[in-house]
């Protein structure tokens, strides 16, 4: 028989193993966010499976498409990796599924995601996003690339990014409690621009 949390903590190590010092905010502790607002969301919904929801939380960023990856390339790695745990034929999918589906990826995913599970790994995916972590992420992703933190004649900037898609992530929420969540660290963010013009400007 599985034992759950054994795997969790092989995951836990294989994931920190990969990701551990990774640049572009990407990286282990924000695995460990995601998995903390997953468990918290899953846990307040019914139907969910806090395991493949814990587990896809875990290896939502394994080799992915930033990384250079491809979906295959996911998918063989994860199943690899799982099958030798003694996971479940059924769980490894959900979980690739999980990994293969939640990304934004610039806007251009529009796939509508059919499992509650993979519902609540995006919501928990995109919360680390946006709220005082995300202007922390967006400004870190933004030295890792040498993009200028404001640049008012251009667009490729990280002020821009916050409308291209931090500002835009309450709206694609698909939990209830993820909405809430979200609508709590949007205000942050509206705030945070608010005084960046002001101080921006000499106005404060």
């Amino acid at each position: 028989m599985m034992n759950k949390e054994l795997v969790l903590e092989k995951t836990k190590q294989f994931v920190k193993g990969r990701l551990e010092g990774e640049g572009s905010g990407h990286d282990w502790w924000h695995i460990v966010r995601v998995c903390n607002n997953a468990a918290d969301i899953a846990k307040q919904t019914k139907e969910a499976d806090c395991f493949t929801v814990e587990l896809g939380a875990l290896l939502h960023d394994i080799a992915d498409h930033k990384f250079g990856y491809s979906d295959d390339d996911r998918r063989r790695i994860i199943s690899d990796f799982l099958g030798e745990l003694e996971v479940s034929k059924e769980i490894i999918e959900a979980v690739v599924y999980i990994a293969n589906n939640i990304s934004f990826k610039g806007g251009a995913n529009k796939h509508k995601l059919s499992t509650i599970e993979a519902k609540i790994v995006q919501d928990a995916d995109r919360l680390d996003a946006i709220g005082a972590m995300g202007i922390g992420r967006a400004f870190a992703y933004g030295g890792h690339v040498h993009r200028p933190m404001y640049n008012p004649s251009s667009n490729n900037d990280t002020i821009s990014h916050f409308y291209e898609k931090l500002l835009l992530l309450k709206d694609l929420m698909n939990t209830e409690i993820g909405a809430q969540k979200a609508q709590r660290r949007h205000d942050i963010m509206v705030e945070f621009l608010n005084h960046f013009y002001a101080e921006w400007n000499g106005e404060i």
